[in-house]
């Protein structure tokens, strides 16, 4: 059956901001609970998560916020975008909301990275997660594939490659990325262009991509928070996802101890939108799961 979705227009009314080292911004929350704090991907925004958001609010306290930079958050032209400052941003965010419990993590993406180093301050005792699972992200810098547009954004014309990108060029490069048989909607590509250009969002498009050396510099610290066997860990894959499908898998389950994945066929690099029921089942299984009782698997779907 498949799952209601949450159009744009009525998503953003459910919105409410805050202020982060001077910067507005928008963040959702709903549902109670255990806290579980969604983490979205590049270049899009928390609406990533609207096929899921009622399901997963039935059941725990769901919190996520545009990123700085991001869908309706703000987004200065004159900073320096760090996915270290992202993680900041949500430990903000968690405290702004008086979260004072240990949060689970599910993330995408951009997010996958910024869930890498919140695992990595888990460990060194200054946040407390209770568990953490990533849909396809680039989690290994050493496996990740890039598209043309985003080596041209890190490239020192790169600024002039964001400010003429356009809703041609975010259709041609999305559909490249989705599964064959589950590619967006017309309607669904226009919200993410709106998502896009909110705030003169082009202009900052190529310092984002930023994040793509960052997993680099990070690497040793990244992978390490995940080789640390404290925190249940779980992977969802869309396999045919040309940046981080079944290559980055198959790294996971070299790299990560008794490594728990799961293996989405057909499906691309956002699995919360082209396969939201099975990503909501896959999840909701994880979660069942005793403490302890984590152990080396892998799923089909």
């Amino acid at each position: 059956m498949p799952m209601a979705e949450i159009p744009l227009c009525v998503w953003r009314t459910r919105g409410q901001s805050f202020i982060f080292r001077g910067q507005s911004i928008r963040y959702w929350t709903a549902g109670q609970g255990e806290p579980l704090l969604l983490l979205h991907g590049f270049p899009t925004a928390s609406w990533d998560w609207h096929y899921l958001w009622g399901p997963l609010t039935q059941r725990f306290r769901v919190i996520a916020c545009d990123m700085l930079g991001f869908g309706d958050s703000a987004k200065p032209v004159d900073h320096t975008y760090s996915l270290i400052e992202q993680a900041d941003l949500q430990q903000a965010l968690l405290g702004h909301l008086q979260v004072d419990q240990p949060v689970h993590l599910l993330a995408h993406d951009y997010g996958g990275s910024v869930a890498q180093e919140l695992l990595a301050r888990h460990h060194e005792q200054r946040a407390d997660v209770a568990s953490c699972v990533f849909l396809n992200s680039g989690l290994f810098p050493e496996s990740c594939r890039t598209l043309l547009i985003q080596k041209l954004l890190l490239s020192r014309f790169g600024w002039l490659v964001g400010r003429s990108f356009g809703r041609d060029d975010l259709v041609r490069n999305v559909t490249q990325i989705y599964g064959p048989c589950t590619h967006p909607s017309e309607s669904a590509l226009d919200d993410f262009w709106s998502l896009i250009v909110a705030n003169r969002g082009t202009r900052i498009l190529h310092k984002l991509v930023g994040y793509m050396s960052e997993r680099s510099v990070y690497r040793e610290r990244w992978v390490g928070a995940m080789q640390r066997t404290s925190v249940p860990l779980r992977l969802i894959n869309g396999v045919v996802d040309p940046l981080s499908g079944a290559h980055m898998l198959e790294r996971y389950q070299q790299l990560v101890p008794q490594p728990d994945t799961v293996q989405l066929q057909g499906i691309g690099h956002y699995p919360h939108t082209e396969a939201p029921v099975q990503v909501l089942r896959h999840y909701l299984a994880f979660r069942e799961q005793a403490p302890g009782c984590f152990q080396q698997k892998v799923a089909w779907s």
